[in-house]
């Protein structure tokens, strides 16, 4: 992948998935996995050889976070369940916001603690009805405790490489919020962290410097912003719907980007085939190697 330019995307799986979601590098398999959110689609993607692989599931998945027993923990749209790639299979169901059947689990992160952090939003987005949750395994299960609320469209979150902060979207809002995370992993410390002019934020990470990575809906780029807020120069796509990135590769210089086709026109469809595709560009900073959920007990 290092024969990519700097900072210049290419496609390199012209997938044109219906809403492209959640990459997340996986060192061992040297692949990316990703999901299409509304076709209940996950995507294995191996750089080196170009293979692909595609799996069905059994309802839509909007982030998959790799588990340390080689599983994924999957969030679908009424809770949390497990997907196991060696078989194709889903088990364990968590149910998140049973008393919100409108409400959907949107994002999710895993820390430097090994803990999970996602949110839920309102799928019309339409209401603040969503929440920002911790999840961590106390050796019987998922233990999975509530944090904050209001979100119409939660999105994010990303964790600091120091483990401290918590990043959070509330996308309708065009505004990044932090978090101070207390040693206990509770929140604390709520501020407005940036607000977007351009697009709509999305799926954030944090590369190896702390700097803040955000996929922008609507807005055709990857935004980029240092810890304490600056913003950085935009990477533009050639796409209007950027939703997430995830650094990988060898050195974890390669930026791996999805995108969506959702809510394109036929006129923006035309000018844009490739969106809803896989994109990669390299860059001069590495990322964070991505954490695994951890299995306690």
């Amino acid at each position: 992948m290092t024969s990519i330019p700097l900072h210049q995307p290419e496609c390199i799986l012209d997938l044109r998935a219906t809403l492209g979601e959640g990459p997340v590098w996986i060192e061992g398999e040297k692949s990316l996995y990703f999901v299409d959110i509304p076709e209940a689609k996950i995507h294995r993607f191996t750089p080196a050889s170009g293979a692909h692989q595609t799996w069905s599931a059994p309802d839509r998945v909007a982030f998959l976070l790799p588990v340390a027993d080689g599983t994924f923990l999957a969030g679908m749209p009424d809770g949390l369940r497990r997907f196991d790639p060696r078989t194709g299979g889903f088990s364990e169901h968590t149910i998140v916001e049973a008393e919100k059947p409108r409400n959907r689990l949107n994002d999710g992160c895993v820390d430097p603690q090994g803990r999970v952090w996602f949110g839920t939003m309102d799928d019309g987005e339409e209401n603040p009805s969503g929440s920002i949750y911790r999840v961590v395994h106390d050796g019987r299960g998922l233990n999975i405790t509530h944090h904050d609320e209001g979100y119409t469209v939660s999105n994010g979150p990303a964790v600091s490489p120091c483990g401290k902060v918590l990043y959070v979207c509330d996308s309708p809002e065009q505004t990044i919020y932090a978090f101070d995370i207390k040693a206990d992993g509770d929140l604390a410390n709520e501020r407005v962290f940036a607000r977007l002019e351009h697009g709509y934020p999305d799926g954030i990470v944090t590369d190896s410097e702390g700097a803040i990575w955000c996929g922008t809906w609507g807005g055709g780029r990857v935004a980029r912003f240092r810890p304490d807020g600056t913003e950085l120069p935009p990477i533009p796509m050639p796409v209007t719907n950027v939703t997430k990135v995830a650094f990988g590769g060898e050195d974890l210089k390669t930026v791996f980007v999805t995108t969506a086709r959702k809510g394109l026109d036929a006129e923006t469809l035309a000018k844009e085939p490739q969106a809803g595709s896989l994109f990669a560009f390299r860059t001069d900073v590495a990322g964070v190697p991505q954490q695994v959920f951890r299995l306690n007990g």
